[in-house]
């Protein structure tokens, strides 16, 4: 009785033990350990689904003879990680497949399988997206039954952003090799005062394709180039994305390229069953000649009115009438069309899009927006209210022909 005493009063009765050496096994299924209502369990049969469509053109990228390479599948469900956890750097991702059960699980890989190293990664997932491996997935995604319930086939918005450049304000010099020097040390100090600069006669030294753009009067100049994307209004959900140059027509080029995408004869069919298709959009896009293309394409242009007034007092005219304005859905399109900055907040802020990674046009094209349709993909699974069924709360309210998806 006294040492049953003595052993309670140590707590060694109910007191669990430290014990720090392993388990040489384990007996629990990687299934196992994914809690059941874990959100990557229905990203991941969705992210199954729109694989099992692209096997045909993972098929052509291979060839018959050789030493096997990466998964393609593996190599998109290991990138739509690094986008969902904002995860900087194929070495960090690595690192955090080779220990994070779940991370193992939504890729594919077993508990016991060997992680890749990260420059072999990196090389096969750019050879991947190097193709039109990105957009078919972003097609291929739209196409599932339960995403195309989510989507509106009548209303969307068009809008653009920038994307800063991988390249410093001290690398933007003249095209002719005029000028001072650049200072010595690593980071040499550049004096800009005086200089007058532009994209004609200078051009950046790390980046040639990067362009001096800035966003509004009063705003500074940055090398960047410039994201669009496409939105459906019903749910706010992107459906298309892409990167250009940044320049003064490239949103709306950008915004004619994206409805141009489907097949033609599609749309035709679809405009007559339904009526016209309607695309917001704000006043950067309010130029005759924009909303003239939008009209031979039967597209109603819902778009901001820039009324601005010039220095001698003068009201810019708009390019859209009272035939549309006047009509309840204009209202509509307006304040729905301001929830495509939601999409590229996500853009930047989680899926790494707020500077470029790589330097040089064809790269920075294919790896921040393609990343585009990859990062758009991306944000359309991790912001849908709801993929199991369209949210009926959430309709649009007439309903039109589609501009995204089969």
């Amino acid at each position: 009785m006294i040492r049953l005493d003595w052993a309670f009063n140590r707590g060694d009765l109910m007191r669990g033990r430290d014990q720090q050496s392993g388990s040489l096994f384990s007996y629990v299924d990687i299934e196992a350990r994914v809690a059941a209502d874990h959100p990557l369990r229905q990203v991941r049969e969705i992210v199954n689904e729109a694989l099992s469509a692209l096997n045909k053109s993972f098929e052509a990228l291979y060839a018959r003879e050789g030493r096997p390479s990466i998964p393609p599948e593996r190599l998109l469900r290991a990138s739509l990680l690094q986008l969902f956890y904002s995860i900087r750097s194929e070495r960090q991702l690595m690192e955090r497949l080779d220990f994070d059960l779940l991370f193992r699980w939504f890729v594919g890989l077993g508990i016991d399988d060997a992680v890749w190293d990260a420059t072999v990664f990196s090389k096969n997932r750019d050879r991947l997206l190097n193709t039109e491996i990105a957009q078919e997935f972003l097609s291929a995604l739209l196409a599932l039954p339960r995403v195309r319930a989510l989507l509106s086939r009548e209303h969307f918005t068009v809008d653009g952003t920038l994307l800063k450049a991988w390249a410093s304000m001290k690398s933007f010099r003249p095209k002719d090799g005029s000028g001072p020097p650049p200072a010595g040390g690593r980071n040499g100090e550049r004096d800009f005062r005086g200089e007058k600069r532009s994209n004609e006669s200078h051009a950046s030294t790390t980046d040639p394709d990067a362009r001096l753009y800035r966003k509004g009067n009063g705003r500074e100049s940055v090398l960047c180039y410039m994201g669009h994307a496409l939105m459906e209004n019903r749910n706010g959900l992107a459906v298309a994305g892409t990167v250009t140059h940044a320049t003064g027509t490239a949103e709306r080029e950008a915004a004619l390229a994206l409805i141009d995408r489907p097949r033609r004869r599609r749309l035709r069919r679809a405009i007559r069953r339904a009526g016209r298709v309607t695309l917001g959009a704000d006043k950067a896009y309010d130029v005759s000649g924009f909303v003239a293309a939008l009209r031979q394409r039967a597209v109603t242009p819902h778009i901001a009115i820039n009324g601005r007034i010039s220095k001698h007092g003068v009201v810019r005219t708009t390019a859209v009438d009272g035939r549309v304005t006047r009509h309840p859905g204009y209202a509509i399109s307006q304040v729905i069309r301001k929830r495509v900055e939601e999409i590229f907040g996500w853009d930047k802020s989680v899926g790494g899009l707020a500077q470029v990674n790589f330097a040089a046009w064809p790269r920075s094209k294919r790896s921040s927006p393609s990343r585009s349709p990859l990062t758009t993909s991306s944000g359309c699974q991790s912001s849908s209210p709801g993929l199991d069924a369209p949210n009926p709360s959430r309709k649009a309210p007439h309903r039109q022909p589609s501009l995204a998806g089969p």
